[in-house]
């Protein structure tokens, strides 16, 4: 068995348990998740109005090991990306161009079109709040390559609707507990208490919300959040409002886009957004927002009607903080995070001295930022856009950027601008799709290499709400593991200043022959950090 000081050899994980220790951390594992909050209402046609019945959510039976040193890089990245992407929503040029329906991603994709307009009319007829709140996530994997250090690559960065930072902290307790209660039966050296980090992101989010109502200055006013129907994830936010609650004061209420368009409107002296509701036949009660957060509202079946963008507008003309505006929502898509890739962009956003003053990064943070990039282009991009180590390939009708991916496809994912899951296409499928798209779709979706994460690094998967007595088993497969470190940032007024923290982390674990990694949408379990050197 190897010591905690050699360098660690992911093809060893996990360590071998007997039929009967497994069964045991299953038993202790899952009693806990029940005992502990870390749950799921099950599944169902239509959620009840009050739950009925709460299941555990998918969960692995190992913490999994990341070097302590990218970790502690990905943590300081952080305070760079909070910077870097509150800056993004403040720049109405570049958004516009990026992203807007005039010159940018816009004119294709509808669902990025019509939010981009709406906030283009709100700002020409001037928005009321300045500030912008953003709970953010920016995602990795280890990536692993022949003759080269292990590092880590960005996934995405996420700006709206930033899940499971409370089960996050969860899991990792469960992990801790099953570590003092069975020392993992001494299987291996590095299941020991000094690698197992702590994680508070449930008081770190909350902390973010909490700073935007202080600014709001109203301390009878409440938090909004907005919310999908037929919610599965309620245990992933429920403890963000008893947070607010208990550490601050502050209420929260939960309403869907279609019930807001029936009880919000927009005081038109004041500008407030305020919600009128009627409990049992009660008088109306009147509630003050001081900040809405958005938990649904990233993708095009979520506003079914012309109506549901006028909801999501009205909120956005009041002077209620917003957790994320729409420039914030646009500055996370896909295509923003191509183009930061490009020469001089993150300089534009770092290092101008003449915008930013002292608050600018050096050449080496910029360079340790970039390193977290993958290689990123426009299936639309020109021959111009040719670099030393992308030759030009033969010519053709296609853009440029798209015979590169047809040639490089078995390396490769396509993205949309879409968040949650089950979205992209990858490897052997590239090919085929790219023959679906017209010319003009294409400038709606960016090519990515794809990361290689260690080979032969596997972990107990644990899933519930199936009546097979098989579905408490845990399943022992080979496993990609993603880490997601939170953070949140407070930005703009007249100064356009930012407040910003780094705030916990997560770490959601597949099959390796999964391409897709939600969590919701049921390709990947819950987990938690070993930290190794």
């Amino acid at each position: 068995m190897p010591s905690p000081s050699d360098s660690f050899d992911f093809a060893s994980w996990p360590p071998t348990l007997s039929n009967g220790q497994l069964e045991a951390l299953t038993l202790y594992a899952t009693t806990y998740a029940l005992s502990h909050g870390l749950l799921y209402l099950a599944p169902a046609q239509r959620q009840p109005t009050i739950p009925s019945a709460a299941i555990h959510a998918p969960i692995s039976l190992f913490p999994s090991p990341v070097p302590r040193a990218l970790f502690d890089n990905g943590r300081r990245l952080q305070r760079i990306y909070n910077v870097l992407y509150a800056r993004i929503a403040m720049d109405d040029e570049f958004l516009d161009e990026v992203m807007g329906a005039e010159k940018g991603v816009g004119k294709v994709d509808k669902f990025i079109g019509e939010l981009w307009r709406g906030w283009k009319r709100l700002r020409d007829e001037g928005l009321p709040q300045p500030l912008h709140l953003g709970l953010f996530r920016s995602d990795y994997l280890l990536h692993s390559l022949p003759d080269k250090p292990l590092s880590i690559k960005q996934v995405e960065f996420n700006t709206i609707s930033v899940s499971f930072g409370c089960l996050s902290q969860k899991v990792a307790e469960l992990h801790r507990y099953l570590l003092s209660q069975t020392k993992y039966y001494y299987s291996s050296p590095y299941l020991s208490p000094s690698n197992f980090p702590s994680n508070e992101t449930t008081p770190g989010l909350a902390s973010g919300l909490a700073e935007a109502h202080k600014a709001y200055g109203d301390e009878r006013s409440q938090i909004l959040f907005v919310v999908q129907p037929g919610e599965r994830n309620v245990f992933d936010q429920r403890p963000l409002e008893y947070e607010l609650l208990e550490r601050y004061g502050i209420h929260s209420i939960r309403n869907t886009f279609e019930e807001l368009g029936n009880i919000a409107h927009v005081d038109p002296s004041t500008s407030a957004l305020i919600i009128t509701r009627s409990l049992d036949g009660s008088p109306s009660e009147r509630i003050e927002i001081s900040t809405v957060y958005y938990r649904s509202g990233y993708v095009p079946h979520e506003y079914p009607t012309p109506k549901h963008y006028t909801t999501r507008f009205l909120i956005e003309s009041s002077k209620a903080i917003k957790c994320p505006t729409i420039s914030l929502q646009l500055a996370g898509g896909k295509k923003v995070q191509e183009v930061l890739g490009r020469p001089g962009v993150l300089e534009r956003f770092l290092a101008d001295e003449a915008k930013y003053g002292k608050d600018v990064y050096g050449p080496e943070v910029i360079s340790e930022l970039r390193d977290s990039f993958m290689d990123m282009w426009s299936l639309d991009v020109n021959e111009d856009r040719v670099t030393p180590d992308r030759p030009s390939s033969e010519s053709g009708n296609e853009e440029f950027g798209t015979r590169l991916a047809r040639e490089g496809a078995l390396g490769l994912v396509l993205k949309p601008q879409r968040e949650g899951g089950g979205n992209n296409v990858y490897k052997e499928s590239i090919p085929t799709f790219l023959d679906t798209l017209d010319p003009e779709e294409r400038q709606a979706w960016i090519a990515m290499e794809l990361i290689q994460p260690p080979k032969d690094f596997g972990n107990y998967l644990i899933r519930a709400g199936s009546t097979n007595s098989q579905s408490q088993t845990p399943v022992k497969t080979e496993v990609v593991s993603e880490l997601g470190i939170f953070g949140w940032a407070l930005f703009g007024g007249p100064e356009k200043s930012i407040s910003e923290k780094e705030v916990g982390w997560l770490v959601r674990t597949k099959g390796k022959d999964s391409n897709e990694g939600g969590v919701a949408t049921g390709f990947s379990v819950l987990d938690s950090l070993l930290l190794v050197d």
